[in-house]
């Protein structure tokens, strides 16, 4: 069973966000699917995580994220993935910057009757950012301090 729902955990960043195959969220996601990492004011369930998908994949039209590995314990997996992609369109109100980043996170994903039905995460955002030169990275001196 813990293979099973580490597969279905990985159709998300493998079929969808890598290959743009949106059809999937359709197949994989509960009608009742709660994302408790949605970003403020986005459509509740599977609607704001398509919307998100479309925002991130404009925005990063060659994103690509690899799972580095993942844990599957009773109706949990957690899978920790890297992203990688250059900016090219705008995200979040941010102006394409043209610069690459590499991200990592971790989500953790509940499965019930072969659907996710709720969704936690922790990217580093803060990493992100200061790649893509939206936040200046103090340097040696300042944080020596």
């Amino acid at each position: 069973m813990s293979d099973d729902i580490k597969a279905l955990a990985s159709r998300i960043p493998l079929e969808v966000e890598n290959q743009g195959k949106l059809e999937v969220l359709d197949e994989v996601l509960a009608p009742d699917f709660i994302d408790h990492a949605a970003r403020p004011g986005s459509p509740p369930g599977g609607e704001g995580v398509k919307a998100y998908i479309v925002a991130l994949l404009r925005a990063f039209p060659d994103l690509n994220i690899s799972i580095n590995r993942q844990i599957a314990e009773g109706d949990l997996v957690v899978t920790h993935g890297t992203y990688s992609g250059t900016m090219t369109g705008e995200f979040a109100g941010m102006p394409p910057s043209g610069k690459q980043m590499i991200s990592d996170g971790i989500h953790i994903v509940r499965v019930r009757d072969g659907k996710l039905v709720e969704h936690w995460a922790v990217v580093d955002e803060l990493g992100m950012l200061q790649q893509l030169g939206f936040i200046e990275v103090p340097s040696a001196a300042e944080t020596a301090g």
